[in-house]
């Protein structure tokens, strides 16, 4: 049976207006069961806030008082494309290429598609139930099925819009290959991006990401990963926050023997928030699961990392896994919370975590000033460096352009 909006109003606890507009906008969508199921899931808990545990840190609900127009456009260009086929999503639609490379199939769907676990993933099941478009895309589907002869890109950006929701589900078929790279470079007071990977026997996929807001807007980037047999998956990303903004990946060993990479990087100025987010679930033996998050936050930036690695009794025998977060306090003001934590029921695993957070190396400091480096290009540099080692994975035609962009923040801010 289909709900009304009446009743979708009362099955949020206190709507706030930006729900109530979320709530609007949801009406307008064709009906779908698999539409309104997402939609409850996201009913459930709101806008998340700071009272649920996993977003006690990254409060979308007190954020966004209203979906509203940004005041800013895109806060920067996005990586360089060079022979890479782009797909761009805007507020007003989508712009796929005229052509795609060897190995690569789209699809595009225009009913909603289900959503597995969506209670899991709030702003996940929100972008699920509201990423289609009257009369037009709802999910695109990315097929691979052989080594894809050159990078895909994924864009997302506007043009002082109020929302830029999108959805997109990628398959990877028997020992295909897959080189992603995402942009998503702000523009819209609230924008969520949900891609899903469904990687089967000897699949793999090396996916780079860049996120850059501005201080009026909320982003939410949420990537759903599930590794099968001898898959490999490696995820590098730079973030410099938003006024909230939040990267989660939720990522299941599905079967034995795949291997994850999870690494990211976060530069926050005043009035910044990053998040990274991680849920790794070792269901099967012999995985293998490989973490670096490195943070530099200044006076009134926020940084926040979470991970968490899952190893259930016998399926996860014999897994191994590392976390490691560092993060440097470049100013007093300046405020970072992490939460690493390992569950493990398994007997027979190697797993280890560590976190780390403090200010730069006095001895380096007064090594380079030693040799006449000013002491705010000193601060820049050291900088720079400490992040540098969670980018290297990177795609190799994008990292200096990532490099660059961390760069160029040092030295607009820091010194």
């Amino acid at each position: 049976m289909v709900l009304s909006v009446a009743d979708l109003k009362g099955k949020f606890r206190n709507p706030g207006p930006a729900e109530l507009e979320l709530i609007a906008r949801y009406a307008m969508l064709p009906e779908n069961a698999q539409r309104e199921r997402t939609f409850e899931a996201f009913a459930m808990s709101g806008l998340p806030h700071r009272r649920m545990e996993a977003w006690k840190w990254t409060d979308f609900k007190a954020a966004l008082k209203a979906v509203a127009a940004s005041e800013n456009d895109s806060q920067c260009a996005p990586l360089p494309a060079g022979d890479h086929a782009v797909i761009e999503f805007s507020a007003s639609g989508v712009s796929l290429p005229d052509t795609l490379p060897d190995g690569i199939q789209l699809h595009e769907q225009v009913h909603a598609q289900a959503l597995g676990g969506a209670e899991e993933v709030p702003l996940g099941a929100m972008t699920a139930a509201l990423s289609g478009r009257v009369g037009g895309l709802d999910t695109l589907i990315i097929e691979v099925t052989g080594k894809a002869a050159a990078p895909l890109h994924i864009v997302t950006k506007g043009d002082r819009d109020e929302t830029n929701f999108a959805r997109v589900s990628i398959v990877v078929r028997p020992d295909a290959e897959l080189d992603l790279i995402e942009s998503h470079v702000g523009g819209a007071g609230f924008s969520s991006f949900l891609v899903e990977f469904d990687m089967q026997s000897g699949g793999s996929v090396r996916r780079t990401v860049l996120q850059r807001g501005s201080a009026d807007e909320a982003q939410a980037i949420t990537a759903l990963v599930n590794l099968g047999d001898t898959s490999q998956y490696s995820q590098t990303a730079l973030a410099f926050g938003a006024k909230v903004a939040r990267l989660e990946t939720r990522l299941t060993h599905r079967e034995s023997s795949s291997h994850a990479t999870l690494n990211g990087a976060y530069l926050c100025a005043k009035g910044f928030h990053a998040d990274f987010t991680s849920h790794v679930r070792h269901s099967a033996p012999s995985s293998v699961t490989r973490q670096v998050t490195k943070g530099a936050v200044l006076d009134g930036g926020t940084g926040v990392f979470q991970g968490k690695f899952l190893v259930p009794r016998t399926i996860g025998q014999h897994t191994d896994a590392d976390m490691q977060h560092q993060a440097l306090l470049l100013e007093d003001g300046a405020e970072v919370f992490a939460k690493p934590e390992l569950e493990i029921y398994a007997d027979d695993v190697e797993c280890a975590h560590g976190n780390t957070s403090g200010a730069l190396d006095p001895n380096q400091l007064f090594y380079m000033r030693q040799r006449g480096i000013p002491e705010a290009q000193a601060r820049a540099l050291l900088t720079e460096a400490f992040v540098a080692e969670a980018l290297e994975d990177a795609n190799d035609t994008v990292r200096e352009a990532m490099l660059d962009a961390a760069r160029s923040f040092l030295s607009e801010t820091v010194l």
